[in-house]
């Protein structure tokens, strides 16, 4: 384990008791070029996103929290945001809670021809997940060490179940 990988658990131990007061979870934290970057997000299955107010009274309390106990060695900036609709997957926990979504993949190495795999997820545990090709309908295990990159596609005209967490197409009733 890196100093840096230290000091990030000595962060998240810091900031998860003032992001769950909050009603938030943490989605990530990583400190990246200077950067330490803290997503929050409201508990899976839930109705909404982060609102604005809620994002800047984390950071205010978290960057208060941080400046008295220092637990991250150097020079800082601290960033809180929100995953967004076209968040990162970047660990199994982020895959297992978008069960259900579209999702867009970026291998390290090319498998049948191709780099890029798009399509709901399936499933996922901790050391694989099952995509369903959109061009083609099968079904694709990959691994996680096999993950260049990762993200959930926004699709337009879907509305999340809350009771599954999947995706339903949303019909617009036309009154003529």
């Amino acid at each position: 384990m890196s100093s840096t990988d230290g000091a990030l658990g000595r962060v998240r131990d810091l900031v998860a008791p003032i992001v769950a007061d909050l009603g938030l979870e943490i989605y990530d934290l990583e400190h990246v070029s200077g950067v330490l970057r803290l997503t929050v997000d409201t508990p899976a299955g839930g109705p909404a996103g982060v609102a604005l107010d809620a994002i800047a009274l984390c950071s205010r309390l978290v960057s208060r929290e941080l400046d008295h106990s220092d637990p991250f060695p150097g020079r800082y900036t601290l960033e809180v945001t929100s995953p967004g609709l076209e968040r990162t997957l970047r660990t199994p926990q982020h895959f297992q809670r978008e069960v259900g979504k579209t999702i867009a993949v970026r291998l390290l190495e090319a498998r049948d021809g191709r780099r890029r795999l798009q399509g709901p997820l399936i499933r996922a545990n901790d050391t694989t997940f099952v995509v369903c090709l959109d061009d083609t309908g099968t079904e694709e295990t990959v691994r996680y060490s096999d993950v260049e990159r990762a993200r959930v596609v926004f699709v337009w005209g879907a509305e999340a179940s809350p009771a599954s967490g999947r995706s339903t197409s949303k019909k617009n009733k036309e009154v003529v």
